[in-house]
């Protein structure tokens, strides 16, 4: 930053993910979930500085120049959700506008007529974007409408990988069940989701695993049927976040996370969690899945209410 002082907004993080694969990367905010999404797009300020590979296929997204990133991979290998969907739009284009360019570069389709208008329509419906609203400019809708809108553009190229950022925001619950089993479909033999979000609801109705996120490192990694159900999460925080919904045991974690600037040398967690002790000194690896020197015991039980 312009202090001098360096913000680790993501640190030793190390994942892989498959296609036919939903991963749902959890935590709260501020963990640096959604600026691992941008360094994998090569959409991070110009002060930012990445080290290690993220390979997708056999292009490492870390080390590919902008002009690859443009042509090659954005839009057409790796989709994107937005986090922040009405500033991502084009302010000055109608919806329609930009969700024909989009078709028209990503599928080949014609300039005009019946045709084009026809998968104009489609992206649309697939978003549950409302067909009535396509000649709208950005200023003009919703936080909802502009989250189906970026998700409407994100879906058209049918991109290998798609991350969706926060993809419910400002949504109802029915939508956001109808857009989470759209961005579930969009996964094949050859396509893979990585869903960035906070509703853990959502996380547990689409998601084959679950990558926990906290202060700027994955702590836990585990199969969503083990992680929602039983024996549920194994690291302390990842715990936490399940019992703090209002169908389990409503109960908030205590403290506040570590800021990014000033991340202790030890396990970050530690000053909220109640198993610490002289060895959290230490940073924990990421071991069979749990970073974590105290982890929870497999007859350890997450409550449901």
């Amino acid at each position: 930053m312009r202090d001098g002082v360096s913000v680790r907004a993501v640190s030793d993080a190390s994942f892989d993910l498959a296609a036919g694969e939903c991963l749902a990367l959890v935590g709260e905010s501020g963990c640096g979930k959604s600026v691992l999404a941008s360094a994998l797009l090569g959409l991070l300020p110009e002060n930012a500085e990445t080290a290690g590979s993220a390979h997708l296929g056999d292009t490492d997204l870390l080390a590919a120049d902008e002009r690859t990133l443009a042509r090659r991979i954005r839009g057409r290998r790796v989709g994107l959700v937005p986090q922040s969907p009405a500033a991502h739009l084009t302010p000055v284009r109608t919806v329609r506008s930009q969700l024909a360019e989009t078709i028209r570069q990503l599928t080949g389709a014609g300039r005009r007529g019946p045709r084009l208008a026809a998968a104009v329509a489609a992206a649309a419906d697939r978003a549950a974007f409302p067909l009535d609203h396509l000649d709208r400019y950005p200023h003009e809708l919703s936080g909802g409408l502009a989250q189906r809108a970026a998700t409407a553009l994100a879906l058209v190229g049918d991109a290998p990988l798609l991350l969706a950022d926060e993809p419910t925001t400002g949504l109802d619950r029915d939508l956001v069940e109808r857009t989470v089993d759209e961005l579930r479909r969009h996964i094949g033999d050859d396509r893979a989701l990585l869903l960035i979000t906070h509703d853990l609801a959502a996380a547990e109705r689409i998601a084959d695993r679950v990558a926990v996120m906290y202060a700027s490192r994955i702590v836990e990694l585990a199969d969503a049927d083990a992680f929602f159900g039983s024996p549920g999460p194994r690291h302390p925080y990842a715990r936490g976040l399940l019992n703090a919904l209002p169908d389990r045991e409503f109960a908030p974690i205590p403290g506040m996370p570590p800021e990014l600037t000033a991340l202790p040398d030890g396990c970050a967690f530690a000053a909220r969690c109640a198993r610490a002790d002289d060895t959290c000194a230490w940073a924990p690896g990421l071991l069979d899945g749990v970073a974590c020197h105290h982890p929870e015991t497999a007859d350890a039980e997450v409550t449901r209410a």
